[in-house]
């Protein structure tokens, strides 16, 4: 699992375009009618990247494991999600294990991210990591939330960590902030407990992304306004 850590060269951007914001807010959307209309428009190098954790991917590796088996794999990813609403009790070492392997692939995909625009290609990323807020709901380290532990646990921890701090080093040329009230995130995303969209909603506003340049756009407006606004702010960003 070795993962080579290195700050950026420069201070230059990415010729990424990052979109954040709580479920439901139109991240998806957004992402997929800006590759669209810029691949359209002369930008043909333009691909989308989903920068979540991917909790769904590794859970079809864990149940796909001999003897683990489907249900416990759902077991060992409900164990994981269970840690944000359980900070003060350290995670096992499996669950802990579980965690990092979510981190460690998000930073896989964030180092293929990273070599596609140094190709030159223009990255859409549905989703950013940052290092300021713990969490996988704020797209922090999980890890982070937790207190005490093994030795194991702690190394795990602290290296997890360490990948945010190397991800977040990296500033893209803009990052769109989707706002979006709990009501109609809800209506949105029913499935999602109206709880975990209130946190969203409360804490993705404060984030700073290592001092990014951020449109902040109100995700209840139509999507051809939104679509608009967010194409006008990318031009000027490839000025």
């Amino acid at each position: 699992m070795s993962q080579q850590i290195s700050p950026p060269a420069d201070n230059a951007p990415l010729r990424v375009i990052a979109i954040t914001g709580c479920d439901g807010s139109g991240k998806s959307t957004l992402a997929a009618s800006l590759v669209s209309h810029l691949s359209s428009q002369g930008q043909s190098s333009t691909e989308l990247f989903y920068l979540g954790q991917s909790s769904g991917r590794i859970g079809e590796w864990i149940s796909s494991l001999p003897v683990i088996g489907a249900s416990f794999g759902r077991y060992l990813l409900a164990k994981s999600e269970r840690v944000h609403d359980n900070p003060s009790t350290p995670p096992g070492n499996v669950t802990a294990l579980v965690i990092f392997l979510l981190s460690y692939w998000r930073a896989y995909k964030f180092r293929r991210m990273l070599a596609k625009s140094q190709q030159g290609h223009l990255l859409i990323t549905d989703r950013y990591p940052q290092a300021e807020v713990a969490g996988f709901r704020f797209d922090g380290p999980q890890l982070a939330k937790t207190v005490g532990g093994n030795g194991w646990v702690r190394a795990l921890r602290k290296h997890e960590q360490k990948l945010y701090r190397w991800m977040a080093s990296y500033q893209p040329l803009l990052l769109i902030r989707l706002d979006i009230d709990e009501q109609t995130a809800h209506s949105r995303k029913p499935d999602h407990k109206i709880s975990v969209l209130r946190e969203k909603i409360t804490v993705i506003p404060h984030l700073t992304f290592n001092g990014a340049k951020i449109l902040d756009l109100d995700g209840r407006e139509p999507a051809s306004e939104i679509l608009d606004e967010s194409l006008r702010a990318i031009r000027a960003s490839l000025l």
